[in-house]
């Protein structure tokens, strides 16, 4: 591949002008839109561009666990609470037969899972001043008869949908509480997962690491029933990320 411009710093062949159209139509056709992060992407990191392209079709197209209109509830509390606009997921939920009833419970779910800090700060401040008052239980007993008998919601959706955006909002407090919720309900742990993901995307991808901590703590902590893949997950040791030299300064 020879570059109109020249070669990079290390030698390494910059994409044509005609290269880098290519390879934006090419997204364009599939998707229907670009964004901007994909021009540069396009144009000096072409590998970058080509895994971009194939994370996002595995991580937010692929049809997995979650169905599609079910998918889409959670994605539209998730695009709410990140303050994203997300019109691809606003068509697909549209498209998908969402109803106005469904949006405004996903609404109403990105509402109480923004206002999470206001029990964090009861739980961390309060709770010796209220000691009959278990502020988690209260934040879950609230959580359920705020989404009980939405129209067209299931419980388990509502479930997913605050996992699915406490994980965005980096909330960790709010996090465990959304979990204990899920397994509760006895939400698939598949979709939890699945759920917890996609907040990667529009939030980043420290949200998903720092959600699984907490889901790998609860699992060990022996607070929920976690199932033989996931329970085999949390057995395995040195899972904190930390990088140990000592052997090899020895």
């Amino acid at each position: 591949m020879k570059a109109d411009t020249g070669v990079s710093l290390n030698g390494t062949p910059l994409p044509t002008a005609d290269e880098v159209i290519a390879r934006l139509n090419e997204f364009r056709g599939r998707r229907g839109y670009l964004n901007p992060q994909q021009g540069p992407m396009a144009a000096a990191l072409p590998e970058v561009s080509d895994g971009y392209r194939l994370f996002y079709k595995t991580l937010v197209l692929d049809e997995k666990h979650l169905a599609p209109l079910e998918k889409e509830f959670v994605w539209l509390a998730l695009l709410c609470v990140a303050r994203e606009m997300g019109a691809h997921h606003l068509k697909l939920f549209l498209d998908h037969g969402g109803t106005d009833a469904q949006a405004e419970a996903a609404f109403r779910i990105a509402g109480w899972v923004a206002g999470v800090a206001s029990y964090e700060f009861a739980a961390a401040r309060w709770q010796p001043h209220f000691p009959r008052v278990d502020v988690r239980q209260a934040y879950l007993k609230a959580g359920v008869a705020l989404t009980a008998g939405l129209d067209g919601v299931p419980q388990q959706w509502a479930c997913l949908a605050m996992l699915s955006a406490h994980t965005g909002h980096k909330s960790k407090w709010g996090v465990e509480a959304a979990l204990e919720l899920c397994y509760a309900h006895e939400v698939p742990e598949a979709k939890m997962a699945e759920a917890m993901s996609v907040a990667l995307w529009p939030c980043g991808a420290n949200c998903f690491h720092d959600a699984a901590e907490v889901w790998l703590e609860l699992i060990r902590s022996g607070r929920v029933r976690a199932t033989a893949p996931f329970r085999a997950w949390a057995e395995l040791p040195d899972q904190d990320g930390a990088v140990r030299h000592a052997a090899a300064r020895e």
